[in-house]
């Protein structure tokens, strides 16, 4: 059975899609497989696992509202080797839509149970809000990623961020719990970033992953050609920092 993880966070900008796409292609490098769910209308995790957003025939939309499937839906991504469910602006209106649907919150983790032998990870790309389709993403998973940046206003968004997951967990998914904190776009000359990546360790101990992404061109250049930067450019620092964090998250898993 797959294990499904949320990555999310309330704040924008944080390095959340490129996060989910480098994990997956990651996990795939280490011969896993993996199903990438875009549930952002942006549809940037779609555009940067190489599939055109414009010309989908199916996609989250569809399967949320329950009129496609995963299996029919999905697409591969030849450049990062793993699946994805993707996404377009369409989405944006199934949040309208599902409000008088039956099982509005539960509707993701439905269409997943149907493919869930098929993968070891799905990783869920939320959009950067609390809203149903976050929900939706939250209810689905065994756990949350929360990527960030060590800065001041990245701690502040955090504690909404745990509270958020502390209801779901009450309230709609008992099994729900943070897998772990990602520190991302690290840049170790800056002494708040040594400051708040202490404090984080401090606060958080063991939930802080070892890993950390640094601040790196080539990760950011990876979505322009369509391609994940721990394929776009392997050799570089961010992909190697990705590979490494998939291998931590294949250890973590095994002690879940």
């Amino acid at each position: 059975m797959a294990k499904i993880f949320c990555v999310a966070n309330q704040k924008g900008g944080v390095g959340k899609t490129t996060t989910t796409v480098n994990l997956a292609a990651g996990l795939a490098k280490l011969k896993q497989r993996v199903l990438l769910v875009d549930l952002d209308p942006q549809g940037n995790a779609t555009m940067g696992a190489g599939i055109n957003k414009a010309g989908l025939a199916a996609s989250t939309y569809e399967v949320m509202l329950g009129t496609a499937d995963v299996a029919g839906a999905r697409q591969r991504s030849e450049s990062g080797r793993f699946d994805v469910l993707p996404s377009n602006r369409e989405l944006a209106g199934a949040e309208v839509e599902m409000v008088e649907l039956d099982n509005r919150e539960r509707r993701l983790k439905d269409a997943l149970a149907a493919v869930d032998k098929e993968y070891d990870f799905v990783l869920i790309d939320c959009p950067p809000a609390l809203s149903l389709l976050t929900l939706n993403g939250l209810c689905a998973a065994n756990g949350v990623i929360i990527p960030m940046q060590c800065e001041y206003y990245a701690l502040e968004g955090l504690s909404d961020l745990v509270n958020t997951i502390k209801k779901v967990h009450a309230n709609l998914n008992p099994d729900l719990k943070i897998i772990g904190l990602l520190r991302v776009m690290f840049d170790p000359r800056m002494t708040l970033s040594q400051q708040v990546s202490a404090q984080l360790e401090q606060h958080f101990g063991d939930k802080v992953f070892k890993t950390i992404i640094p601040r790196n061109v080539r990760l950011a250049e990876a979505p322009s050609y369509g391609i994940p930067g721990v394929t776009f450019d392997p050799s570089s620092k961010g992909a190697q920092a990705y590979i490494a964090f998939g291998a931590e998250m294949i250890k973590r898993i095994k002690k879940m």
